[in-house]
Parts: C-alpha cells; sequence; structure tokens
C-alpha cells in the first residue's frame, strides 16, 4: 500500500527490485491496445505508472478492467 512520506512530498510504495518502500513517481496514461487504425481512439485504457527513484523500475497496470 502506499504511503505518505514525511520528508519529502511524494509517495512511498514497495518496490520489486530494490526490495524496499521507496519513494515513486506516479502518472496516469492512456494506452491504445487496439491495431485497427479505425477503431483505435475507443480503445484507449487509463493506465497506472509507477516508477522507482531509486533504480528507475517501471511498471503499469491496467485500472479498468471492464
Amino acid at each position: 500500500m502506499a504511503t505518505t512520506n514525511g520528508v519529502s512530498d511524494g509517495m512511498t510504495e514497495p518496490c520489486a527490485v530494490c526490495g524496499t518502500d521507496t519513494l515513486h513517481e506516479i502518472s496516469i496514461q492512456l494506452i491504445t491496445e487496439g491495431d485497427d487504425d479505425e477503431t483505435a481512439q475507443y480503445s484507449r485504457e487509463p493506465y497506472r505508472v509507477r516508477e522507482c527513484s531509486r533504480c528507475g523500475n517501471r511498471e503499469s497496470k491496467r485500472m479498468n478492467n471492464a
């Protein structure tokens, strides 16, 4: 679970690579999942992207699993 870090302005989360709770940069990105040019605009899904500030490990998780 993400927690706020009183020392800096950010969120700490567990990093699978570092093995500790580290500061992560969190963003939301729309990623096109379809390959068809005509329907690509309808196949965009939101992903939560996080990047570890210590090791640079980047992970993304689809937010809408409808």
